[in-house]
């Protein structure tokens, strides 16, 4: 027995002294150096010795596994040592090495848009404002002669908020144009106005062209002697600004209940380039026939000075109210055939602008 406990006792400290992983050593230790170990199993035939040769061979026995414990626990601490230190020159922080720069961001392609409409507008003397996005009926519609009922008001497909009704104005309205601030402004009896109205506007309505969600921007100016010719001049100068040289506008008669005359403004489609159809032969998805209708114009009706305490005997104006989103997506370059994109938090498209 003395024989077998030396040799193994040999075998086990040089298994320990190759060893060179602390993870294999724990696994070496239950294994080899446990309560089931092949040394422990060893030492229950001490019982089958004679007394006098059972204390010389527990006496050995004890020292053997002494040595053995003190070679796995210099051989622990060398290997915990080592992994300290490859740790410490892993996680070693250089100080004199620059650091990493944040991820720059950029304003949004929306807010981008909507600084540079106000920019060119303030070019011409218009004051950039802004105006209620929780709305009551009364400015949203009766104010700009639609009383109540009127088919007129479908086109908006508005959403209504459940809250009381207000006897002088009527429901409340998530606002569905920037028009209704028109006669806010007018109610602040500071003429001439030249005023631009920018917010969020709320319909029903989505597809290729159109979001729940969407901006306008509204332009009104009231004075003396205004006619069509300088409508026309501030849309053709909006144009040729924002969209370039290379554009062509159109107006188109229509009717709107709170202007009158009333035109819709269009603009040669970005992507198609007024074609209509795509490089492939294809029809273009967003304007299907060469023009993209970017929105409302006209010359303010009298009936919605008169709801601004404004004398149209005296006073006349304009107004004109354009989606930012569906402007933007018209700007050359812009090549955006599904305004949707813009609010997917994709930033796939996000980064290129």
């Amino acid at each position: 027995m003395k024989s077998m406990l030396g040799k193994l006792a040999a075998a086990l400290k040089e298994q320990i002294a190759g060893c060179n992983d602390l993870a294999a050593l724990e696994i070496f230790a239950v294994e080899r150096l446990g309560r089931k170990s092949e040394f422990n199993n060893l030492l229950k035939g001490l019982g089958a010795l004679p007394a006098e040769e059972r204390a010389v061979v527990g006496s050995m026995a004890n020292r053997l596994k002494q040595e053995v414990q003190a070679a796995f626990d210099a051989k622990k601490s060398e290997l915990e040592s080592a992994s300290a230190g490859a740790l410490a020159e892993q996680e070693r922080i250089d100080v004199t090495v620059p650091g990493t720069r944040p991820q720059k961001g950029h304003l949004h392609l929306t807010t981008q848009a909507i600084q540079e409409v106000t920019d060119i507008f303030r070019r011409i003397g218009f004051t950039r404002v802004r105006h209620p996005e929780v709305e009551w009926d009364w400015y949203a519609f009766e104010s700009l002669n639609m009383p109540p009922d009127h088919p007129a008001r479908d086109e908006w497909e508005t959403f209504f908020v459940d809250a009381p009704v207000s006897v002088k104005n009527g429901k409340m309205v998530l606002t569905p144009h920037t028009s209704s601030g028109q006669v806010r402004e007018m109610q602040k009896k500071h003429l001439p106005i030249r005023m631009i109205n920018i917010g969020k506007c709320y319909r029903r309505q989505i597809d290729v062209s159109h979001v729940p969600m969407f901006h306008q921007f509204e332009g009104l100016l009231i004075d003396k002697n205004v006619s069509v010719t300088h409508l026309k001049g501030v849309l053709d100068y909006f144009a040729k600004t924002f969209f370039g040289p290379d554009r062509v506008t159109r107006l188109r008669p229509f009717h709107f209940r709170f202007t009158e005359p009333s035109f819709e403004v269009d603009i040669s489609c970005g992507i198609c380039l007024g074609t209509g159809k795509l490089d492939g032969g294809a029809k273009c998805r967003l304007c299907k026939e060469g023009w993209l209708e970017l929105g409302g114009a006209g010359m303010v009706h009298p009936n919605v000075l008169k709801a601004g305490k404004i004398d149209p005997e005296v006073y006349g104006g304009f107004a004109f109210g354009w989606g930012v989103e569906r402007t933007m997506a018209m700007k050359s370059g812009v090549r955006i055939d599904d305004i949707r994109v813009l609010y997917k938090s994709d930033f796939r498209f996000l980064q290129q602008f």
